[in-house]
C-alpha cells in the first residue's frame, strides 16, 4: 500500500497530518462535485493512499457512501476478488436481494453462506456471461444506493486489482456516474511509462477521468511534515534530498534519528526498514533494468545518454521503471538515487567480476580523463603502486578544475590501491581525500577517511588536517565542534604552520556566533602564525578574514588589510574560495555599491568553481543572486538562488546561507509568501547553528516580507530583533553593526512611520546616518535613509520636502544601477502625491514605477504598482477598500462572477464557456463593469481583484 505519512519516525509527536496536498485535494473535490472521477498516479510512497484516505474521510463526513478496495499482488489473478470486497461494504438490505440463481445458475445457498465474497468467487468459475451479469448487478446496486446518497468508490493499488473488478467498476461509473457514482483510483503508471509518454492507465474508471500525478513534496512541505519530530532543519533538508521529496521514504530515513542526532555532522546509519524497502523495490525490476541501475550506481555522474553509450540500449525505459518504484529521480539530465543507499545496495549485490565488467564498460565512454582513471582503478581491485600514483595525478588535476567530489574519490581509491608500505604515502592520500571530500560535500567519505587517519600512526600535521576537514564539513555549525577544536589544538602543539589554519577556523566560528572581538583576535593570531611559518596563502586568508570582520563592524581599516592581502600571491583553488582575498574584495564591492564590478568578479569566480558542489560554490552563487536582485535582474537572481539551495541540500550543507538569497530573490521577483517561508526556515536553521550573521540577514528579509503583506507590526517587531542581536556588551559584540552590510534601518524607519511612531523612526534614521558619516562608500545606504526620511517628512506634513528627497534618492539609485530601489522611491512619491490630491503626478510616478518593475521582472513590485494605479484611476478615497466592498455596491451578481473570472486572467471565450453565456454577452457586461468601477482595462480589473498593500516594505539591498 502506498502511503504519504508513516507512523512515528521521529523522537516525539504524533504522525504528521497530510501536508502539501491542499491544491491536489481541491482539484479532486472539484471533480467529484461535478460527478467526475479521478485517477491518481505516482511512484510508490508518494502519498496516493494518504490522499485517498483524506478524500474518503471528507466524503463520509458529508454523508456519502464510501466503498474502499485495495489491490494485492497475490489476488491479482482471482476474478472478482476486488468486487467481492466492495460488495461486503454495501448495505445488507441490498445484498440479501442479489439475484444469485439468475446470475450464476446455482441454487440459492444457505443464508449463513450467503456472503458476497463467496458470490464473487463463484463468478470466477462461471462463463463470460456470468461476468456480464455481475457487472449489471453491481451497476444496479450502486444506482439504488445513489438514489439515497452519493456513492464514492476508492480503489488503491489499482495495478493489482483483478481485471474483472476493474471492468465492473468502470461499467458502473460510466453508466450511473451522472447520478452520483464516482471513483478515485490510485496506482503507478503502467510498464514504467511516465505520464508524458502517451497512453493511459488501463484501470481508469472512465474515459474522461481527471488524471492527476501526485508530485513529490517540496522542501517547505517536508519541513512542515517533520515539524513535530524535533529534527534540526539541516537534517530535514538532507532528508528531502535523500528521499527526493517522497514522504514515505523521508519518514523511513528519519527513523535513523529516533534516539539521537549523530554528532559532528556524521551521517546517520541506514535504517533497516529502508534497506528492506530498497530490496523489495529492486526485486520488482526485471534483470535488464537491474543491470542498467547497477551501471548508473557505479558511474559518478550517471545520465541516460552515458548509459546508452555504455551498451544499455533500453536505459531510458529502465530508468522510468525505477522512477515509478521510487528508486530514483531524474533532474537536469542526471540520475539521482533516492535514497543514495540504493547505489550501495546495487553494488553490494554484484560479485567482483561483474563489477569489473561494468567499470570497464564505463571507462570506455566517460568523457573526462579523471573519470576514466577512476573506472580503470575500480576494475582492478588489487594493490598497485603505479596505478595509485596515476590516480593521485588525476586527483590533483581534478582539484585544479574545482571538481572536489571527483578528486576525493580518486584520492580514496589511491589509498585503497596503495601497497601497505610506505604507510606515510597512503595516509597522505587519505588526508587529501578528507580535505577534498569536505570541500565537495561528501560527509560519508570525509568521516571514513578522517577516522582511518586518526586511528593510524599519522603525523601531527596529518592529524590536524584530518580534523580541519571535519571542521570544514560542519559549515556554519562550528559552534558544535568544540571537541574537534580542542583535539586539533593538542595535535598542533606549538607548530605555527598548523596553528594558522586552525585559528582561522576558530575566528570564523567566533564571527558566526557574534563574538566579533574574539574573531578579530583569532584572525590576528592566525596572521602571526602564517607569517612565522612563511605560509603566504594562509597569510592572505587571515588578512582577508580580518578585513571582513572590520567591514561588518563598520570600520574603515578593512581597506588596509584587504590591500595587503591582494598584494600577496592568490591562494590556490583548494575548495575555500569564499575565504580568499578576491572573494572578500567582491563582498566589499557589494557593500560599497560597486555592483557591476562585483558581478564581473563573481562571475569569473563562478567559472572557476562551477564544477564543485561545496560551500564555496554556494557562497559565490549567494552573492551573485544578491547582486542580481539589487541590479534588477530578478530572473537571474532566482536562478542563482535556486542553484545555491539545490547544492546546499544535496551536499548536506548549512541551509541558512543558501535560503537567504532564495528569500531575497523571491521578495524581488517571485512570491512574497515563498520569501517568508524560506526566511522562516532559514532563520530556524541559523538559530540552531548559532549563526548570528545569517540570523540577522534572514530577520531582515522576513521583516520586510511581513510588512509587504500588510502585517506592519509583525514586520517592525521582526526587524527590531536585529537590533537586539547587535546590542550585546562589548566583550560579546554581536550581530551586524554596519548599515552598509545589512541595510535594515531604512525599512525599520518606514515601518515605524506606518505605525505612527514618527519620532522613533526619525531617531532610527539619525542614528544610522551617524554610523555612515560622510563617507562616499556605501552611497546606496544614503539613498535608503533618504527614502525613509521622506516618509518621516510626509508624516510631519512636509510633502514638498519629502518629494524632493525622494527624487534625489531616485536619481542616486539610477546612477548606482539599482532600479528596484528607484521604483520604490517612485511608489512612495505616488503615495505622497495622491494624499495631497495631485492625481496626475501620482499617476505618472506609479506608471513609471510599474514600467521599471515590469522591465526587471519584479513580479511582487509590479503587482503593487498596478494596484496603486488602479486605485488612482478609480479615484478611491479609501486606500484600503477591498474589491468586494466596491463591487457589492456597484455590480450585479452576474457581473461580479464575470469580473472575478476576467480578473483571474480568463479570456472572454473562457468566461462564456464557464458561465454558459455568449461571448457578446460577456463583452457587453465587461463594458458595464468598467464603467461602474471607473476602470479601463482587464489589467486594472486584475489589480483591483488582487489587492495588495502599499505598505512600507522595501526591496532588500543586503
Amino acid at each position: 500500500m502506498d502511503v504519504g505519512a508513516a507512523p512515528s519516525a521521529g523522537r516525539k509527536g504524533a504522525p504528521p497530518s497530510l501536508v502539501g496536498r491542499s491544491a491536489l485535494l481541491a482539484s479532486i473535490e472539484a471533480r467529484l462535485a461535478a460527478n467526475g472521477s479521478v485517477v491518481l498516479t505516482g511512484p510508490s510512497g508518494i502519498g496516493k493512499t494518504a490522499l485517498l484516505e483524506a478524500v474518503g474521510d471528507a466524503a463520509a463526513a458529508r454523508g456519502e457512501l464510501v466503498l474502499r478496495v485495495a489491490g494485492t499482488e497475490t489476488e491479482r489473478w482471482v476474478p472478482c476478488s476486488g468486487l467481492a470486497e466492495l460488495l461486503d461494504q454495501l448495505p445488507e438490505t441490498l445484498t440479501a436481494e442479489l439475484p444469485r440463481e439468475r446470475l450464476t445458475g446455482l441454487p440459492a445457498p444457505h443464508p449463513a453462506a450467503a456472503n458476497e465474497r463467496a458470490l464473487g468467487r463463484s463468478f470466477a468459475d462461471r462463463s463470460g456471461m456470468d461476468h456480464v451479469a455481475c457487472r449489471l448487478a453491481f451497476r444496479g446496486l450502486l444506482a439504488r444506493c445513489a438514489g439515497e446518497r452519493p456513492v464514492l468508490l476508492l480503489v488503491d493499488d489499482a495495478q493489482w486489482v483483478d481485471a474483472e473488478s476493474v471492468h465492473a467498476v468502470r461499467y458502473a461509473v460510466q453508466r450511473v456516474g451522472s447520478r452520483g457514482v464516482r471513483a478515485v483510483v490510485a496506482g503507478p503508471w503502467p510498464d514504467g511509462l511516465a505520464p508524458g509518454d502517451g497512453g493511459s492507465t488501463p484501470w481508469a474508471p472512465a474515459p474522461d477521468a481527471l488524471h492527476l500525478p501526485v508530485p513529490p513534496l517540496g522542501p517547505d512541505e517536508l519541513a512542515e511534515m517533520f515539524d513535530s519530530y524535533g529534527l534540526p532543519v539541516r537534517v530535514v533538508n538532507t532528508l528531502h534530498s535523500d528521499s527526493g521529496g517522497n514522504p514515505y521514504l523521508a519518514l523511513a530515513l528519519g527513523g535513523a534519528f529516533t534516539d539521537r542526532i549523530p554528532r559532528h555532522w556524521r551521517p546517520a546509519p541506514l535504517p533497516q526498514r529502508v534497506q528492506a524497502v530498497i530490496a523489495e523495490r529492486l526485486a520488482r525490476l526485471p534483470a535488464q533494468a537491474h543491470e542498467t541501475l547497477l551501471m548508473a550506481a557505479l558511474a559518478i555522474r550517471p545520465t541516460t545518454d552515458l548509459l546508452c553509450r555504455a551498451g544499455r540500449a533500453e536505459a531510458a525505459r529502465d530508468i522510468r521503471r525505477a522512477a515509478v518504484l521510487g528508486l530514483l529521480i531524474t533532474e537536469g539530465g542526471g540520475i539521482r538515487f533516492t535514497p543514495p543507499a540504493v547505489g550501495t545496495v546495487l553494488a553490494e549485490s554484484a560479485d567482483a567480476q561483474h563489477l569489473a565488467r561494468v567499470h570497464r564498460a564505463l571507462a570506455a565512454v566517460v568523457p573526462d580523463a579523471a573519470g576514466r582513471a577512476r573506472h580503470r582503478a575500480l576494475a582492478d581491485p588489487g594493490p598497485n603502486a603505479e596505478l595509485a600514483h596515476s590516480l593521485v595525478t588525476a586527483a590533483e588535476q581534478a582539484v585544479r578544475q574545482g571538481s572536489h567530489r571527483m578528486a576525493a574519490e580518486l584520492y580514496r581509491l589511491a589509498a585503497d590501491r596503495s601497497p601497505a608500505d610506505p604507510a606515510a604515502e597512503r595516509l597522505e592520500w587519505l588526508v587529501a581525500a578528507a580535505e577534498t571530500g569536505a570541500n565537495g560535500g561528501l560527509p560519508d567519505l570525509v568521516h571514513r577517511a578522517a577516522e582511518a587517519v586518526l586511528a593510524a600512526d599519522a603525523t601531527r600535521a596529518q592529524r590536524v588536517r584530518a580534523r580541519l576537514a571535519l571542521l570544514d564539513l560542519s559549515g556554519q555549525g562550528l559552534a558544535e565542534m568544540g571537541e574537534v577544536f580542542a583535539a586539533a589544538l593538542v595535535d598542533a602543539g606549538g607548530d605555527p604552520a598548523l596553528l594558522g589554519p586552525l585559528r582561522v577556523r576558530m575566528a570564523l566560528g567566533a564571527l558566526l556566533n557574534g563574538a566579533s572581538g574574539l574573531a578579530e583576535q583569532e584572525a590576528s593570531g592566525a596572521l602571526a602564525h602564517a607569517r612565522e611559518a612563511g605560509d603566504m596563502a594562509m597569510e592572505a586568508k587571515a588578512l582577508a578574514l580580518r578585513a571582513n570582520i572590520s567591514l561588518i563592524e563598520g570600520r574603515d581599516d578593512y581597506v588596509h588589510d584587504l590591500e595587503l592581502a591582494e598584494r600577496l600571491p592568490e591562494p590556490p583553488l583548494d575548495g575555500q574560495m569564499h575565504t580568499t582575498p578576491r572573494y572578500i574584495a567582491a563582498y566589499c564591492a557589494i557593500a560599497e555599491d560597486r555592483l557591476t564590478e562585483a558581478r564581473a568578479e563573481l562571475l569569473r569566480m563562478l567559472a572557476l568553481v562551477e564544477r564543485g558542489s561545496g560551500e564555496e560554490v554556494v557562497h559565490v552563487l549567494r552573492n551573485l543572486s544578491e547582486v542580481a536582485a539589487r541590479t534588477g535582474r530578478c530572473r537571474e537572481a532566482l536562478d542563482f538562488a535556486d542553484r545555491a539551495m539545490r547544492i546546499a541540500e544535496q551536499a548536506a550543507l548549512s541551509p541558512g546561507p543558501a535560503w537567504y538569497p532564495g528569500a531575497l530573490a523571491e521578495l524581488a521577483g517571485g512570491s512574497i509568501h515563498r520569501a517568508m517561508s524560506l526566511a522562516e526556515r532559514g532563520l530556524r536553521a541559523s538559530e540552531q547553528e548559532n549563526d548570528l550573521i545569517f540570523q540577522s540577514r534572514l530577520l531582515h528579509v522576513l521583516g520586510v516580507a511581513r510588512m509587504r503583506i500588510g502585517d506592519v507590526r509583525a514586520g517592525v517587531d521582526t526587524l527590531l530583533r536585529i537590533d537586539a542581536l547587535s546590542s550585546a556588551p562589548d566583550e560579546q559584540r554581536r550581530g551586524m553593526r554596519c548599515p552598509r552590510v545589512l541595510r535594515w534601518h531604512g525599512d525599520l524607519a518606514q515601518g515605524l512611520v506606518a505605525l505612527g511612531e514618527v519620532e522613533r523612526a526619525e531617531e532610527v534614521v539619525r542614528a544610522a546616518r551617524a554610523v555612515i558619516g560622510d563617507r562616499a562608500r556605501g552611497a546606496g545606504v544614503t539613498g535608503l535613509l533618504d527614502r525613509a526620511e521622506a516618509c518621516v517628512l510626509a508624516a510631519r506634513g512636509e510633502p514638498d520636502d519629502a518629494v524632493a528627497l525622494l527624487r534625489q534618492a531616485a536619481v542616486l539609485f539610477e546612477r548606482l544601477g539599482q532600479p528596484l530601489e528607484m521604483g520604490h522611491c517612485l511608489l512612495e512619491q505616488a503615495r505622497i502625491e495622491r494624499r495631497r490630491r495631485r492625481a496626475g503626478a501620482a499617476r505618472k510616478a506609479a506608471a513609471d514605477a510599474l514600467e521599471i518593475f515590469l522591465r526587471c521582472g519584479a513580479r511582487p513590485w509590479a503587482e503593487q504598482a498596478r494596484h496603486r494605479l488602479a486605485r488612482l484611476d478609480m479615484g478611491l478615497q479609501d486606500a484600503s477598500a477591498p474589491f468586494g466592498a466596491v463591487a457589492q455596491a456597484a455590480l450585479t451578481e452576474g457581473e461580479r462572477r464575470i469580473a472575478v473570472l476576467v480578473g483571474q486572467g480568463a479570456t472572454n471565450q473562457q468566461v462564456a464557456n464557464r458561465l454558459f453565456l455568449s461571448v457578446k454577452t460577456v463583452e457587453a457586461s465587461l463594458t458595464r463593469i468598467y464603467r461602474k468601477l471607473g476602470i479601463r482595462s482587464r489589467s486594472q480589473l486584475g489589480s483591483l481583484l488582487g489587492g495588495g498593500l502599499d505598505g512600507p516594505g522595501a526591496t532588500l539591498s543586503r
